[in-house]
């Protein structure tokens, strides 16, 4: 939701003022009562609601009107909250800000006008009408199969992490219980599958929240920056773990074998380095964009 609004805050002029001048080309409102405004509707297909209120005291004095249906249940609301925080300057239209619908549960826009003795309430779902201005791109059916798709690679991954914890307590527990020869390296490999494991879940967690849960379609990167830092981080604790392993046991075995822990290690630095390089260019471009 606060997606939507920050893009209909860019284009709030362009937005408003085409709904202003389709109201005028379409002329007085009120004769379209008869039909239950179902013309608005056909013009408007991301419009959702039409009520009247009295222009005195905010009373409603209509049902609900929606595109298929009514409900005379909101007759008699006070409506004086919508108008307070609207001004109509040197028109007979106002809008107020986004809010969720109480009627539709849906993040909208309303259009106020005023005519005769009434005013004219019109609620637009703020999605569509983003949608159908060109100021957000959305497909039913792709958000279906992308949801499905990092859903069920999402859970797989849980899943995976889940086992891959498992098998570290159940390696460690299974040395330190039923081998003798309980070694430093036995606490140490549960260690690197145990973070692992939790680099895992981060990335499915992240997965399932951006991409399923709460959809993302904002085109800021720094929620993918982050993602790739956090996840490479992870990692290269594990390798430093698996690296200071390497260490004891070639220093307990065969210390002709350290140029390998080196390599290992020199590798890890290199890869420390890159992420630092990457982390500054970030930064350096996300600064450079809010200048």
């Amino acid at each position: 939701m606060k997606e939507f609004i920050d893009i209909y805050r860019q284009n709030t002029n362009e937005i408003e003022q085409f709904i202003y001048e389709t109201l005028e080309n379409i002329g007085n409102l009120e004769r379209h009562k008869k039909d239950n405004y179902k013309k608005l509707f056909d013009i408007f297909p991301s419009l959702e609601l039409v009520y009247e209120t009295d222009n005195e005291k905010y009373i409603q004095t209509s049902p609900n009107l929606y595109r298929n249906k009514t409900s005379s249940t909101p007759i008699g609301r006070d409506r004086r909250y919508l108008i307070k925080g609207v001004s109509f300057k040197n028109s007979d239209v106002a809008f107020t800000k986004p809010y969720v619908s109480s009627a539709t549960k849906n993040t909208c826009i309303t259009a106020i006008k005023q005519e005769n003795d009434q005013m004219i309430y019109m609620d637009f779902d703020l999605s569509m009408l983003l949608q159908r201005l060109g100021f957000l791109e959305l497909h039913s059916k792709l958000n279906i199969l992308n949801k499905s798709f990092y859903g069920g690679a999402g859970l797989s991954m849980v899943i995976l992490a889940i086992f891959t914890i498992g098998y570290a307590l159940v390696s460690f527990f299974h040395t330190l219980l039923f081998e003798a020869n309980f070694s430093i390296e036995a606490i140490f490999k549960p260690v690197v599958a145990l973070t692992l494991g939790l680099a895992i879940f981060d990335l499915a967690k992240t997965i399932l929240e951006q991409e399923v849960f709460f959809k993302s379609y904002s085109k800021d990167t720094k929620n993918e920056y982050r993602l790739l830092i956090k996840f490479l981080i992870t990692i290269i604790i594990a390798l430093l773990i698996e690296a200071l392993m390497v260490v004891f046991k070639i220093a307990i075995s065969d210390y002709t074998q350290l140029i390998n822990a080196f390599y290992l290690i020199l590798g890890v630095s290199i890869i420390i380095i890159s992420l630092s390089i990457f982390v500054f260019l970030s930064q350096k471009v996300n600064n450079s964009d809010l200048k």
